[in-house]
């Protein structure tokens, strides 16, 4: 069964129709599916009628789909362990009203890209909606190859080899959640290059955004200085697009290849649910569960004074939301 593709933009994302991907698909659907996103980036699929469990079968055409971290003595809010909750929901479709938790997602309006604090990237993320507000919230995404395509060349010159620490507090310090450096400087780091091959399409790609603190053999000013440059250039107008969501809807997109950030709107008075499924990068082997090992080595002392436990009521387990 071929696809229809439709881009968004001229070497960035794409909407794409045809196929009933609620169904199980054939090979041959599949591999166009998978060379669609490596070559797009961003994939748009509109009125999908998946469901939990069709959304997880899905995801698992792209690779391994990582379990989605979980914390003591608060069940899960899906039955599928590999989804991650990106809403501001409780289980019974509450909006959650938790000020810690408001901070910890203000950091997903940053740019960012998902999981670079972890040692073992995530590739490809799929978001689905469930629940909308009646205006525009929308997911922007940043097309960091063509960024990289684009720097001068003496830009390239001056980032080729250098590597950056990326630290999940960080991004969410910067949004204003009450975190010192001296907390992050005990928490897990990444360590990720500045410039990422991109295999899938045989491209390169800036690998930064907001979890990236600092970098390695550059002073904390000059480095972040460096960083702040990088990432204003990836999140020019000329790169970037938006989508937005009714229920049904799903975008995915590549972390190996671009940032995206969460879009405004009033979360104390919308309810939104979006839950989504993270990919591993191909070819890597972790443990199963590295996402709750690395939330619950990351306390914080706001949440010792509020007497909560890592993750629990902060939010922290949505991990990136958007």
């Amino acid at each position: 069964m071929a696809i229809t593709v439709t881009p968004i933009s001229e070497r960035f994302g794409a909407e794409i129709s045809g196929v009933d991907i609620s169904r199980p698909l054939d090979e041959a659907t599949k591999a166009e599916i998978r060379a669609a996103q490596d070559k797009w980036g961003v994939t748009v699929w509109r009125q999908t009628g998946l469901d939990d469990a069709s959304h997880v079968a899905f995801s698992r055409i792209f690779g391994h789909v990582e379990l989605a971290p979980r914390h003591k003595g608060k069940p899960p809010r899906f039955s599928e362990p590999e989804l991650f909750d990106a809403s501001n929901v409780d289980a019974d479709g509450n909006i959650i009203d938790n000020d810690l938790r408001r901070l910890i997602n203000a950091g997903n309006r940053l740019w960012h890209i998902d999981s670079s604090y972890m040692e073992v990237r995530s590739a490809q993320a799929l978001l689905l909606c469930h629940s909308a507000p009646p205006m525009p919230a929308p997911t922007w995404f940043a097309d960091a190859r063509s960024a990289w395509d684009d720097l001068p060349q003496s830009m390239k010159d001056r980032i080729e080899g250098l590597t950056a620490r990326h630290c999940y507090f960080y991004s969410r310090m910067k949004a204003g959640y009450p975190t010192t450096e001296e907390e992050l400087d005990a928490m897990p780091h990444a360590h990720q290059p500045v410039v990422l091959e991109h295999k899938a399409s045989g491209r390169r790609t800036l690998y930064l955004g907001n979890h990236a603190r600092d970098i390695i053999g550059l002073s904390r000013e000059e480095g972040r200085a460096l960083i702040d440059e990088l990432n204003a250039w990836m999140t020019q107008d000329k790169y970037l697009i938006s989508v937005d969501y009714q229920p049904g809807d799903m975008s995915i997109w590549d972390n190996l290849a671009g940032a995206h950030r969460a879009g405004e709107f009033d979360d104390t008075a919308w309810a939104r649910d979006m839950r989504r499924t993270t990919v591993r990068e191909a070819g890597v082997e972790a443990a199963d569960d590295h996402f709750s090992t690395m939330f619950n080595n990351s306390k914080r002392k706001a949440e010792e004074e509020a007497g909560i436990e890592a993750g629990e009521e902060a939010g922290v387990y949505t991990s990136d939301t958007v």
